[in-house]
């Protein structure tokens, strides 16, 4: 496998480590009491088959470290051999001491304190990276979220993060604990004799040359897999997002057939990921298995001329000083456990490697680019807010295709200010300049003269409300929905003002109607409302902020003409000393602005109140005005 691979892998379980940091000591504690048992556990399983198949089924006379672990003197050690009395005391004293140590070592530390603590461990790393994840995803550029399915965004901060869980289980801890335990069972192999611990060693290499030569196709497959996923997560994401349109127009069957293929790509992709892993157990699995056979032959052999254990005159502890039954029977169990955990190291490889590939597209994310950056030293908002000026602005999404051009507009404080124009024309896009969702290639915007970017954003975005024409209102109460905004900036909007706000969007009177008025809780996304008391809602908690800055977004486009009418005058009283836009194509809107600003082409091309514009003889905001009413009439 080209060294590159090990490269990109290794950087990208680096770049984990400042998630680890803080939980490192933690990591470490956990390391070193699980090693603890792991090495307690392999040199307790030898020592209890000497003592059950030797001491207690043949009466040998015990060592004197497993005289010393029992609480038993001398005499049970200097003997021939042990009477049938001492042997009923041994095999009491082991069934006491193998109960106690199964008590302590299996409920107490592996379940209780070693799996509780690994799960907190692991679950306070996924939630570091799911919040930065999440927190980048606010700051990332918006052209990134433009190009971006939501339901991969969901996807690699829900099920690509989630890996990094397994970065401490998969990458660090269960590596150290299965080499420990393969070291282990390797040095207890070569107690008993050094051909069994080269043989274990000569098995590895083979095992390992294959893992690295399929590691770059395990790779491969991991990526189709995961983006498979991602794509079916997609798909899933946008047919309950867009549900009301499907009924609406009887697509369910096409929305189904396009489900169920995104569905078999991702059970594919995940089919054929899992037939390379099986391909390379097999090689695994006939290398190994060949390396117990000669063992086994090589120990059968032994046991059969019953000869000396290599270090027999060392062995205190283990015992089996000679080659019979129990011995080849401990020291089958080592190289089974050996092959074993060696094979579990593969099997933590093609797991990494799957793992390597989710941190990745997680990590891409955190990667995005950010377009709009904080200033060094930013300066409060001016109050009060007199005027917004956008001087020679100019904003393109994709380069080489302009949105606006040298825009040149400012609104004063006390006016409304409507923005025409077709339809991508750049209106709504003026606006997120304004809220520095973006910042303009060239040109500057203002507030009183102080550029944008001198100022801190959360303060900016703080003075500007925002009503949208797509609706987003939460499974909550009324009252909830319209003080949206004050809560989350940790402050509670009291009910009068949520009434005084209502008041003004003309949504006091729909409210009053139901049956717990405010109480009243609202289904996912206000789905028990129509279109037009979503909007009033929308606009009440626009209103409720009571900022400089007021942008609403086609404000009218769901109500009524008396309603609107309402509106409009309850909005320009409480709009007095406010600046607020209006991106609207409703020509009872448009009217009563104070100025109008014609946009066409990336550039205002007219400006001015409603009757002078009209009053050009060929003017685009009267040939606008004239096709406006045209289909007026046409329509009724």
């Amino acid at each position: 496998m080209p060294a590159s691979n090990f490269l990109s892998i290794g950087r990208v379980f680096l770049r984990t480590w400042p998630y680890l940091k803080p939980l490192v000591w933690h990591i470490v504690l956990w390391v070193c009491l699980q090693l603890a048992s792991f090495t307690t556990s392999g040199l307790a399983v030898v020592l209890v088959q000497d003592i059950l198949n030797n001491k207690i089924m043949l009466g040998h006379p015990l060592e004197p470290g497993q005289a010393t672990l029992l609480l038993l003197d001398e005499r049970y050690v200097e003997t021939a051999e042990l009477t049938q009395e001492q042997r009923i005391v041994v095999r009491d004293r082991f069934i006491l001491a193998v109960a106690l140590g199964v008590l302590l070592n299996t409920l107490v530390l592996q379940l209780i304190v070693l799996h509780y603590y690994f799960t907190w461990i692991t679950q306070q790393l996924n939630q570091r990276l799911r919040v930065a994840m999440i927190e980048r995803a606010e700051r990332v550029s918006l052209r990134y979220h433009s190009h971006a399915r939501t339901g991969d965004a969901i996807y690699r901060i829900y099920q690509d993060s989630n890996t990094i869980t397994a970065v401490v289980d998969t990458v660090i801890l269960d590596p150290i604990n299965i080499t420990a335990r393969c070291l282990t069972a390797l040095f207890i192999l070569w107690l008993f004799s050094p051909w069994l611990g080269l043989i274990g060693v000569l098995a590895t290499v083979p095992i390992l040359a294959i893992a690295a030569w399929y590691t770059p196709r395990l790779q491969r497959l991991s990526r189709q897999a995961r983006q498979a996923a991602s794509d079916l997560t997609s798909r899933i994401q946008e047919a309950f997002a867009g549900i009301r349109v499907v009924k609406a127009n009887q697509a369910e069957q096409a929305l189904l057939a396009r489900f169920d293929a995104d569905s078999r790509r991702a059970l594919d992709a995940a089919l054929r990921l899992r037939l390379e892993i099986i391909l390379l157990w097999m090689a695994i699995l006939a290398v190994g298995g060949g390396g117990i056979l000669l063992a086994d032959y090589l120990m059968a052999g032994w046991t059969m001329s019953e000869e000396n254990t290599w270090l027999a005159g060392m062995v205190t502890l283990v015992g089996f000083a000679v080659w019979n039954l129990g011995a080849y029977q401990a020291a089958s169990g080592r190289s089974a456990e050996y092959s074993d955990w060696s094979r579990g190291l593969i099997a933590k490889w093609t797991h990494m490697l799957d793992m390597a590939v989710g941190l990745e597209r997680a990590f891409r994310l955190l990667d995005g680019e950010v377009d709009v950056e904080e200033s060094a030293n930013p300066v409060a908002v001016p109050r009060p807010i007199h005027e917004v000026a956008f001087r020679e602005v100019s904003f393109s999404y994709q380069p080489g295709t302009p949105v606006l051009t040298g825009v040149d507009l400012v609104a004063k404080a006390g006016t409304v200010t409507a923005l025409v124009g077709a339809t991508g024309a750049g209106k709504t896009t003026l606006m997120s300049l304004l809220l520095r969702l973006y910042d303009p290639d060239s040109g500057t915007i203002s507030l009183n003269g102080t550029d944008l970017r001198d100022i801190g954003i959360e303060d900016l975005r703080g003075n500007i409300a925002i009503a949208l024409q797509q609706n987003v209102l939460f499974a909550a109460t009324v009252a909830d929905n319209i003080g949206y905004a004050a809560s989350v900036r940790g402050t509670a909007a009291t009910r009068d003002e949520i009434e005084a706000a209502a008041h003004i969007a003309c949504a006091d009177e729909f409210i009053g109607s139901m049956a717990q008025g405010y109480d009243t809780e609202l289904g996912e996304r206000g789905g028990k409302l129509s279109a037009g008391q979503r909007q009033r809602l929308s606009i009440a908690r626009a209103v409720l902020r009571d900022t400089p800055i007021l942008i609403l977004d086609e404000p009218t486009a769901s109500l009524d003409a008396q309603t609107e009418q309402r509106l409009l005058r309850n909005l320009s009283e409480w709009g007095i000393g406010r600046v607020v836009f209006l991106i609207t194509h409703r020509l009872s809107t448009i009217q009563g602005a104070d100025r109008i600003a014609f946009l066409e082409h990336g550039r205002f091309v007219e400006t001015g109140d409603h009757e002078t514009l009209v009053a050009m003889p060929d003017g685009r905001y009267r040939s606008f005005v004239e096709a406006e009413v045209a289909g007026a009439r046409e329509a009724s």
